[in-house]
């Protein structure tokens, strides 16, 4: 299906704006909530919703709301997108007011991630113990270890390994087990949980989510365990997990549904307050991977506690290879 002449007339008039131009290059970087907007671009919050009703409208970005926040990202797909994307690519990078919006969204993202850096290396003693006061750890353990199945796996990599208990947990089932994180204390304490459960093939590396740096199809078993609501750009972690799973091998993301406790935003450096099944499955599509399944974990009842979280488990397996038929 092609554009019209006025369709493609709308589109074109939606993003040719300056202001509405400098949003879809900023969102080209990352999704980004209304505020963040309003910080790199210098303009009030009604200005900046205004334009992105537009482009919204036009079917240049998607909205979409998540607890107490509105985030925006590019829409990637369809006629819209592509038009976007190629007006983006013939843009002079070196553009100076769109270096300066990058500048400034950089200093947006170091700022975030100094404030998740502090909070990690405060709490990362007792991180375990945060979990817990959430999710039922023993059920999401067993769920998890159903998900990946018995095994033996040849490698193993734990994106985002915190204190390590997913290499503990299913590093006896894998002939090398590895685990990246971004936070120093983290990696200390997961060295020193490893070498308590005797893994001598499991290595511990300073490592990002977004740029592993390992090569495609590296590993049998990909595991992302309560890291994706942490992160600016999510879709892009679960490409990169993606990319490192074998032909034949599977991909387990643990995180939360959908909820409103925006007291994890303020007090604990969550990003995202959950992910819906429709999102993570366009994700793992998109990222070549197939046979989707999602399982929930309701909270245990507590009416003390008020609204609790659910923990989902997704899994997703890239196709083996076909073997060529005999000659």
């Amino acid at each position: 299906m092609k554009f019209s002449a006025d369709q493609a007339v709308d589109v074109l008039r939606a993003a040719g704006e300056p202001t509405r131009l400098r949003i879809l290059a900023l969102l080209a970087r990352e999704e980004l909530a209304v505020l963040e907007l309003c910080r790199v671009l210098d303009q009030s919050q009604p200005r900046v919703s205004r334009h992105l009703k537009l482009l919204a409208e036009a079917g240049l970005v998607e909205r979409f709301p998540d607890g107490a926040w509105v985030f925006y990202r590019l829409v990637e797909s369809g006629h819209a997108g592509e038009l976007a994307a190629e007006v983006l690519r013939r843009i002079d990078p070196a553009d100076p007011v769109l270096a300066r919006d990058a500048e400034r969204l950089i200093a947006v993202q170091a700022e975030r991630a100094s404030e998740a850096d502090a909070y990690f290396a405060r709490n990362a003693a007792r991180w375990d113990e945060i979990r817990s006061l959430y999710v039922p750890e023993a059920a999401v353990e067993a769920a998890v270890l159903e998900a990946a199945g018995a095994g033996p796996f040849r490698r193993l990599v734990d994106l985002g390994s915190g204190t390590g208990r997913m290499l503990t947990l299913l590093g006896p089932r894998a002939e090398q087990a590895l685990g990246l994180d971004l936070s120093q204390q983290m990696l200390n304490i997961a060295r020193s949980h490893v070498a308590e459960a005797g893994l001598e093939r499991c290595e511990l590396r300073h490592g990002d989510i977004f740029g592993t740096r390992l090569p495609d199809g590296f590993a049998d078993l990909v595991v992302v365990h309560q890291v994706l609501h942490y992160l600016g750009d999510p879709a892009a972690a679960v490409k990169e997990a993606a990319r490192i799973t074998a032909q034949g091998g599977r991909l387990i993301i643990v995180d939360f549904a959908p909820h409103h406790l925006e007291f994890l935003r303020e007090q604990h450096q969550h990003r995202r307050l959950g992910f819906s099944d429709a999102e993570m499955e366009r994700w793992l599509a998109e990222a070549g991977l197939e046979a989707v399944a999602a399982h929930a974990l309701p909270p245990e009842p507590d009416a003390g506690r008020g609204e609790g979280l659910t923990v989902k488990i997704w899994t997703a397996e890239r196709a083996a290879a076909r073997q060529r038929s005999a000659a």
